[in-house]
């Protein structure tokens, strides 16, 4: 694997604004005086306030409304949806085209970090001691919030660093692991403690006046597929932490088929290609019009030579002793529709589940073996959750929404009990 490959791996692949083009685009805000964008946010984020700010150079106000109201703004800048929330919501769109909001949001947190401005300050100290497990979205933004009001937070991770999915599961080209680590650092700096490489247990909570769980969803759904145990067959979950913790080692195959037609399909066909395959190709069972992926980051798959074929999916994978040799594929919509693709690495992106909660504390769960919660996320006695493994796995940014919610409830809850 040679530098320059891995240097495109992890280099970000959509460059962001300067100052001069960031004060472009602010321009083009009509300055709404109840900016529709500014309601489309799950996070609370007041979009038009920022955009405003930017527009008449206060940046550093721009900064504050975004971090103030979403601890993961540098993340969710890269991967927000904007163009099915805020930017669709956008009053430009009957005119030309929406502000790129997704963009200013970048920029305003890259002259954050730029010039080491400290925006937020953690409360008065309360007597209160609350637990997260598990160091995601949800999680870090109900850190934050908690400690905003002045109670002690310790965050429990079983893995070795914080972000969850943001550490974990999408492709740095994208996501940068440095906007990542701003981000979280902002969470430290309000005074939280992490304690990683930590599988909990129910005993280790004791201790806390209120728990918040939020542990996402990290089981693979992988069909049953004639030949699944052979060499080369990987879930999403595993083939991108595997690429993005060992990228030095990681082989991520000669032939590659990716099966899925999300998000984390793409990053795990790019992944692919960056790592150096020869050939990838994802497989859809629709077609691209129903996939969920956004369709620019289709556009970007294609333009890197990864093929997409539709209307098929895996039914077989074929080998020499446990050495996979090819993937046999049969028709979604014509039964009689055959196909066998050479490959020695299958990867399917179809999904993720739940983990048994159990050993956590003895919360109710449904069939999918997602927490059930309350309104305000609580899900029993000092129990509160948000995020994947309460909503079944959506974006990041309800996962803040989420985790700002519960951290409120929690905050009710233990002054209800009188716990200043």
């Amino acid at each position: 694997m040679s530098k320059v490959v891995k240097a495109k791996y992890t280099a970000e692949a959509v460059a962001g604004f300067n100052h001069r083009t960031a004060l472009e685009e602010a321009a083009r805000c009509l300055l709404c005086h109840d900016a529709p964008c500014s309601r489309d946010c799950p996070a609370g984020t007041d979009p038009g306030k920022f955009i405003r700010s930017i527009r008449f150079r206060n940046v550093k106000g721009a900064a504050e409304t975004i971090r103030e109201n979403n601890i993961l703004g540098g993340s969710c800048a890269r991967i927000c949806p904007y163009d099915n929330l805020c930017e669709e919501a956008c009053s430009r769109c009957g005119i030309d085209k929406p502000i790129q909001i997704g963009k200013l949001q970048r920029y305003a947190i890259e002259q954050e970090k730029l010039f080491g401005m400290k925006i937020l300050e953690a409360g008065e100290k309360k007597g209160g001691k609350v637990a997260c497990v598990g160091a995601g979205p949800a999680s870090l933004a109900c850190d934050a919030e908690l400690a905003k009001a002045g109670f002690k937070v310790t965050v429990f991770e079983r893995e070795a660093k914080a972000g969850g999915v943001l550490t974990y599961g999408i492709i740095p080209s994208r996501l940068p692991q440095s906007v990542v680590d701003w981000d979280i650092k902002q969470v430290k700096n309000l005074g939280v403690k992490f304690v990683f490489n930590k599988e909990v247990e129910a005993a280790d909570l004791e201790d806390f006046d209120a728990v918040f769980v939020g542990t996402g969803l990290w089981n693979s759904k992988l069909p049953k597929l004639e030949g699944a145990n052979l060499k080369g067959v990987y879930s999403a979950v595993e083939y991108l932490k595997e690429a993005r913790s060992n990228t030095k080692n990681f082989k991520p195959g000669e032939r590659v088929i990716v099966v899925g037609g999300g998000d984390v399909a793409i990053d795990c066909a790019v992944t692919a290609k960056l790592l150096g395959a020869k050939d990838v190709r994802i497989l859809y069972r629709r077609t691209i019009e129903e996939a969920p992926a956004n369709i620019n980051e289709f556009h970007y798959a294609l333009s890197m030579g990864i093929g997409v074929t539709t209307g098929l999916y895996p039914v077989a994978a074929r080998g020499i002793k446990t050495v996979m040799k090819s993937v046999e594929a049969v028709g979604f919509y014509d039964k009689k529709a055959k196909a066998e693709f050479s490959a020695d690495t299958l990867v399917f992106a179809t999904g993720q589940s739940a983990e048994d909660q159990s050993n956590i504390a003895p919360l109710d769960v449904c069939e999918k073996g997602l927490i059930k919660v309350k309104k305000g996320g609580k899900a029993s006695d000092k129990y509160f959750s948000a995020g994947d493994i309460v909503n079944g796995g959506k974006t990041v940014v309800e996962a803040v929404a989420g985790g700002k919610e519960a951290a409120a409830s929690i905050i009710a809850y233990l002054e209800k009990k009188g716990v200043k």
